[in-house]
């Protein structure tokens, strides 16, 4: 199997996509959402509108095909026009049923249909995507990704109108598969990469070594195996590494590593020596303690405290 930092990035993080619903609107209409603690992207079905996003300076007009992912805090306001006056989303929504809401004045033309929805991920680590994307990922339905967003725009489309059974698991897996071709043309863009391991990925030179340590996180990989991989010399591979990621490469091994156990200790019941050795280490104390290094807690202390969080998360209300 192709290695591929991207997918392991997006299990750690254990990303979800939900199309959560989306509205129809005709004539003049304003709709001001809140700021919200997820990731959010919208898709426009049918129709033009104007996209503005707190703390973006300028206005993004959207036409039909075209897709959107904000980060998150940040509210944000679709509307007909820049002087449409403009309502809260319980104005709009509970729904008339079919999970889509109502807005505007209908029979008056220039209709426009838009879903939406947002990206779950693992509270504890979320923040390794989250954190590495800009404001704002527009992808244009003129863009080299165009033919694989329409077709993705369709099936959504699709899903929403026919409701047929598995509907809403459908809807969710071309949401999944939306929220990757963001991710994909935004690294194709090469425009406004965050520091940090998305923009290692998108650089051709230094891409080969994070692929080389996601392929074997326990290996001992030294600075010379690294820079050969990316067919440049050892210091010139470390400066432009730690420049592009805001670490140096090493310590960018140590840390996908901690996050790699993290995820073990909560999810397994994999001995803490079978971790250590997995993961590259000499002994299960060496590993104990780079682990209370990086997370404030020992192996042990973190599987309890995880494991106890996780059966309190799973109280009925």
């Amino acid at each position: 199997m192709l290695v591929d930092p991207l997918s392991d990035i997006l299990e750690l993080v254990d990303a979800k996509s939900v199309i959560s619903g989306g509205f129809t609107a005709e004539g003049s209409w304003g709709i001001r959402f809140p700021p919200m603690d997820k990731l959010t992207f919208s898709v426009l079905l049918e129709g033009t509108c104007y996209l503005r996003v707190d703390g973006h300076p300028e206005p993004l007009h959207l036409a039909e095909g075209d897709v959107f992912l904000l980060s998150t805090h940040r509210s944000f306001v679709l509307s007909s026009d820049l002087e449409a006056a403009v309502v809260q989303p319980g104005q709009v929504f509970p729904t008339d049923g079919d999970g889509f809401g109502r807005v505007g004045d209908f029979g008056a033309g220039r209709k426009c249909v838009q879903a939406g929805g947002f990206v779950k991920m693992d509270p504890h680590h979320g923040g390794i995507l989250a954190d590495c994307l800009p404001a704002v990922i527009h992808v244009d339905a003129s863009s080299s990704h165009a033919a694989t967003v329409r077709w993705i725009v369709e099936h959504i489309d699709f899903e929403r109108t026919r409701q047929l059974p598995g509907s809403p698991m459908a809807s969710n897996q071309l949401a999944m598969f939306m929220f990757i071709e963001i991710l994909r043309a935004h690294l194709e863009s090469g425009l406004d990469l965050q520091t940090g391991w998305l923009k290692v990925l998108a650089d051709k030179q230094m891409a080969p070594a994070l692929r080389l340590m996601h392929s074997d996180p326990g290996r001992s990989w030294s600075l010379d195996d690294l820079a050969r991989e990316c067919a440049t010399s050892r210091t010139t591979f470390a400066t432009r590494f730690r420049r592009v990621a805001g670490v140096p490469p090493l310590t960018y091994l140590s840390n996908w590593r901690m996050r790699l156990a993290e995820r073990i200790l909560r999810d397994t019941d994999r001995s803490i020596s079978d971790i250590a050795d997995s993961l590259g280490f000499s002994s299960e104390s060496s590993f104990s303690h780079a682990f209370k290094r990086s997370s404030d807690l020992g192996p042990k202390a973190y599987r309890q405290r995880s494991r106890l969080t996780q059966a309190t998360c799973e109280v009925p209300l």
